[in-house]
């Protein structure tokens, strides 16, 4: 609460923790002091106010925000913005106290540059954390602001700020519900509870206490279970209520979810780390070489020597050389290029250092319903007495093609079935009346019982064997037999089908509409039947008997005896089969393919279907005399099950409805798999559909064939559920509090997950993930802030993608520091070389060193920045956490690719100052040229750093060099024309960047050095290319020195012997180079949640 800070641990509600939902209400009363009439009365307005005072406001606390110089801090307080504030310090001296005009503008240029480097990178990083407090704005912003009470004896209105514990809260249609309350009253009333439990549908609310089945703890009961009680934020759909303040601000339940998402910290990613690590040893080699520089200059130097401002001077350009100004910028680039080809793709990054996590996840963890699944319920199968026909649930065409006759498809039971009875299968299937987890059951045509016969096989053959009939094994049957088949789903029905087929304008039952779709694409004309066939009579659905009837004139297609109404019913199968004396042969009509029904057929059909997670609903129809109804009759269930003749009704067939798997989905699968990345599927649905979608997307197989409930987790050790979080993928009747348990668990197992969710509830769940994952559809703005990422789409397929290029970004800042690494050392070790070798002064001015780190490295830099995925990025193991951004072959490359470059810098500086061609020129034309020529060799030899860098491993000695990446000629061009500005212009490259024109012969050295530095390096990388043909780890795989998880782990499921068989440094015998040794798997006390907690059933994972 605001407040809750000022009232802190001793705010009595920090201790509250009774189970107000299984209370009657005037245990309710009882246990919060108030008096037998308080309904009436509510709080006085003294009591009201010394209750505020007591359990403080009614309001969220915030987390304290930096400041702006703060944030400003943050951003400047590295070691390598000190040495640049020291060269500028020391620069701004200089332009003070010199008297040479050449001198004082080129230290007023490089101030003015220093300062204008930091001050970008430091917008740059404050810019990109405005997002990054936002998760509690937004929860505070569903909030309700005023409520309706009832204080000594009068309704008023009052801040929600002011309400307190005890005071008597009125709701009405459209209100925000201010607090959580215990309901008193209630007048058909009803609150979406959406974004805080996944239901979507209005939850209906009653007065009595809940009771609690034996064992079971009260704090354990779904809060879609508590209907006696109302959450805060939450709005009230129907209808009005009375309720009591028990909790407000953060100890109500979104004011806990509030409290874990301010007490989440934001975690440095692993290449910040090893960026600023990199820092620090970049920062003791600048010191070395300022100090070797500065001891050159002073004692052997014949320019300098005795010299101290001189060889402090010089000292300094070394630093700036060595300091790579660029570096963050490129880095940041690299990030947001990554970032814009992700948004395209439906993947919104919210925090740019997120991206580089997605290259190291190694379990996706992802809802099941909308995202794995097409969020449309779909008649996948459609059963006879004799057949099984298929329909294609992904068909754009009207065609009676969509459905094809396969009686092998869904033949048997589902192997974790076949041995089960029909009332186990139906407890796990999607057809049990009870629901799933925390939810009345959505499904209204639900299976009571379900008694099979002890021979499924034999049940199950079919009760008219003709082959033939009415088409053959993969033929298609014709749209007027379709239309005979399913017009009792399309006639007996209040449903609207939308606009072309699709969601948009559809009204009714998600399960009953899949029929009217799957009519409609077979090509039927929806609305023509029903103009055919009126409706004269019906005995409306009812969660008592569930099922419908409607009577109908008959169309000429059913041939209807004469002086005939047809009845339809629909209705849940075990019902329906008590109801039926006959069946339709082969599902055809007329009175010519009836024949006896064969009740142990159906019942184990259904049995089948259910087995498979399939919804099924069986579809029935009966001739009636015409005068036995009359038109607009409202006919009771008796009509159904009442009649004097008993069995009536023909079976003509079984609607097997589902959600299916998304057709992209399976592909994205089957690549995250061949990446060595898990999916983990987490679901409120029932266990057999959880099983079934997780067969057809491949994500249960024969190393992970078992799914677990949330009920079976919630009796589960720590230990225990560790263990296995490694074996399952499939997690059924899952609830937000689960969800929290899983990603704590797999952390502990050393595993990097990826977390989806929509809902408030999935906060926490979301902000503990290493990536947490929104809906952008469905999802609510709190799971979004709460986020790292947004999937506009909702779909799957798009988190495997941003994980590809996830890997992409970590490929491609190697591949960076490849290029920018090499000219910064260079120019550096220029400066100390030449000294060594007597040049007349350094090679390269500090102009031109800093215009090479900050627009030459940068624009190449870019080049590597937005490379492509190169082929094989997802064959190869998830980035091991604490992996070395500069490993032992990258570190090679760097030292070679500096040496060349230095070489061909001092070399041709020896050379144009050594040459006889220029032994006419004076000492200061000498000392231009020197400078010309290593300025351009130094730059267009990053050319060739950079052509080489583009490719890991392919060879740059083809067109491809130039190809895949416009960026590539593009950079090249623009600092070609650059250099010959600055080289050529008049003024510009004599009086600020010391140097004159090139000529014939100096343009050969330029080109010389980069033939020089581009074929080495393409010999390096060939011979890295055979090392790796051989089994070399030349990819530096490898376990980092100080990190232990994966020796604990081994190969990810626990076993070290598979990575060391696979040539793994499992006994560390590689030397690290930029390690972060801090990188582990979460301790215990990172696994703790905030006091409050236990409100949401989020519990600790110990080790």
């Amino acid at each position: 609460m605001g407040s809750a800070q000022d009232v802190g641990a001793d705010n009595p509600q920090m201790s509250e923790n009774s189970p107000w939902h299984t209370m009657t209400i005037e245990e309710t009363i009882k246990q919060m002091g108030l008096k037998n009439d308080h309904a009436k009365t509510g709080l006085s307005v003294d009591e009201a106010a010394d209750r505020l005072i007591k359990f403080g406001a009614n309001k969220m606390t915030e987390k304290v925000k930096k400041t702006l110089l703060q944030r400003i801090w943050h951003h400047i307080n590295n070691v390598l913005v000190y040495v640049l504030i020291t060269v500028a310090i020391v620069s701004l001296i200089q332009a003070v106290t010199v008297s040479d005009g050449q001198q004082k503008f080129t230290a007023w240029f490089q101030v003015a540059l220093i300062v204008s480097v930091i001050t970008l990178n430091t917008w740059i990083g404050i810019y990109q954390e405005g997002n990054a407090e936002k998760a509690a704005d937004a929860l505070k912003n569903m909030l309700s602001s005023e409520a309706r009470v009832i204080r000594g004896g009068k309704e008023i209105m009052v801040p929600a700020e002011n309400l307190v514990p005890g005071d008597v809260c009125l709701l009405g249609l459209g209100d925000k519900v201010p607090s959580d309350l215990r309901l008193i009253s209630v007048s058909n009333l009803a609150t979406g509870e959406a974004a805080l439990t996944g239901e979507a549908v209005p939850i209906d609310k009653m007065t009595d206490a809940i009771p609690v089945k034996g064992g079971l703890d009260p704090e354990h009961v779904p809060l879609g279970d508590r209907k006696n009680m109302c959450y805060s934020a939450t709005l009230v759909s129907v209808g009005s209520g009375v309720g009591i303040a028990i909790s407000t601000g953060d100890f109500t339940q979104i004011g806990t979810i509030n409290r874990l998402v301010n007490s989440t910290e934001t975690i440095k990613t692993d290449v910040l780390k090893q960026i600023d690590l990199v820092s620090k040893y970049l920062f003791v080699c600048i010191i070395t070489m300022c100090i070797a520089t500065f001891l050159t200059a002073f004692f052997y130097s014949e320019r300098y020597k005795g010299e101290v401002l001189e060889s402090i001077n010089i000292a300094l350009v070394c630093a700036v050389a060595m300091v790579p100004e660029g570096l963050e910028a490129i880095v940041t680039l690299t990030y947001s290029y990554a970032v814009k080809v992700m948004a395209s793709q439906n993947a919104i990054v919210r925090a740019l250092p997120a991206v580089e996590t997605l290259g190291s996840v190694t379990v996706i963890c992802s809802d099941k319903t909308g995202t794995l699944t097409q969020n449309i319920m779909s008649l996948t199968a459609f059963v006879t007495s004799n057949a099984r026909y298929k329909n294609d649930v992904d068909a754009a065409d009207r065609v009676p093609a969509n459905f094809v006759r396969d009686d092998s498809y869904l033949k048997d039971r589902a192997v974790q079935d076949l041995k089960k009875s029909g009332e186990q299968i139906l407890a796990d299937g999607p057809n049990n009346p009870n629901g799933r987890r925390g939810h009345d059951p959505s499904f209204h045509f639900t299976t009571d019982s379900l008694h099979t016969t002890d021979q499924p096989n034999q049940a199950a053959t079919v009760g008219s064997p003709d082959d033939n009939f009415p088409v053959k094994q993969g033929e298609s049957p014709t749209r007027e037999w379709i239309q005979s088949a399913l017009s009792c789903g399309v006639l007996c029905s209040k449903c609207v089908i939308g606009e072309g087929g699709g969601r948009a304008g559809e009204i009714g039952n998600p399960t009953e509409l899949s029929i009217l779709r799957a009519s409609y694409f077979a090509g039927m004309d929806i609305d023509e039947l029903k103009n055919d066939c009126p409706i004269v009579a019906e005995v409306p659905f009812s969660s008592d008997y569930k099922f419908m009837c409607t009577v109908h004139e008959p169309a000429a297609s059913d041939n209807a005896p004469d002086g005939k109404l047809i009845a339809y019913v629909k209705g849940a199968p075990d019902r329906m089969v008590k109801q039926c004396k006959y069946q339709a042969k082969g599902g055809s009509a007329g009175e010519e393919n009836i024949e006896a029904v064969n009740e142990e057929y159906w019942i184990e059909q259904i049995a089948i279907l259910s087995s498979h997670g399939l919804r099924v609903l069986g579809l029935c129809r009966a001739y009636i005399d015409k005068d036995s109804v009359k038109v607009g009759d409202n006919l009771g269930a008796d009509f159904v099950t009442g009649r004097p003749e008993g069995k009536w009704l023909t079976m003509v067939g079984l609607c097997a409805i589902m959600d299916p798997p998304r057709p992209e989905c399976v592909q994205a699968i089957r690549e995250a798999h061949g990446a060595g990345v898990r999916v983990a599927m987490i679901t409120g649905d029932h266990k057999d559909t959880a099983t079934a979608i997780g067969l057809m997307l491949g994500i249960v197989d024969e190393k992970f064939s078992e799914a677990v409930t949330g009920p079976e987790l919630d009796s589960m050790s720590d230990a225990e559920i560790r263990a296995c979080v490694l074996t399952r993928n499939v997690f059924a009747r899952a609830s937000p509090q689960n969800k929290i348990r899983i990603v704590k668990a797999l952390q502990a197992e050393g595993q990097i997950t990826s977390m989806t969710g929509d809902g408030v509830n999935d906060a926490p769940a979301l902000k503990a993930a290493n990536m947490g994952v929104a809906m952008g559809k469905e999802g609510t703005d709190v799971a979004r802030e709460a986020s790292e990422m947004i999937l506009a789409d909702d779909n799957f397929a798009t988190i495997v993608y941003a994980v590809k290029q996830g890997r992409v970004v970590w490929d491609n800042l190697r591949k960076v520091l490849l290029v920018n690494t090499p000219i910064n050392n260079s120019q550096g070790l220029s400066v100390l070389l030449g000294l060594l070798v007597q040049l007349p002064n350094s090679p390269i001015s500090a102009i031109q060193i800093l215009y090479s780190n900050f627009i030459c490295a940068v624009t190449l830099g870019f080049v590597t920045a937005i490379e492509p995925a190169e082929d094989g990025i997802m064959s190869i193991p998830p980035r091991q956490v604490g992996k070395r951004l500069i490993g032992r072959f990258l570190f090679l490359r760097i030292i070679i690719g500096t040496c060349l470059l230095t070489g061909c810098v001092v070399g041709s500086a020896v050379i144009v100052t050594t040459s006889s061609r220029y032994a006419d020129l004076s000492d200061k034309d000498i000392e231009y040229r020197m400078r010309a020529v290593s300025f351009n060799v130094l730059d267009f030899g990053a050319m060739s750093v950079m052509l080489s860098a583009r490719f890991a491993y392919n060879s740059s000695v083809h067109p491809r060099a130039f190809m895949g990446n416009p960026a590539a000629l593009g950079s090249i061009a623009i600092v070609t024309v650059l250099q010959l500005i600055l080289t050529y212009v008049p003024g510009l490259n004599t009086f600020v960047f010391s140097m004159d024109g090139m000529d014939g012969f100096m343009w050969g050295l330029v080109v010389a050095s980069m033939v020089i530095v581009f074929v080495v390096m393409e010999i390096e990388k060939a011979i890295r290319r055979s090392l790796k043909a051989k089994g070399a780890d030349t990819d530096d795989r490898e376990t980092p020195f100080f990190t232990d998880a994966a020796r604990r782990h081994g190969d990810r499921e626990g076993n070290p012997q598979a990575l060391k068989a696979k040539g793994a440094d499992t006994d560390d015998r590689e030397t690290p180079f930029f390690t972060d040794a801090a990188v582990q798997p979460p301790g215990p006390d990172a696994m703790k949640m905030p006091k409050g907690a236990s409100k949401l059933n989020l519990q600790e994972l110990n080790h």
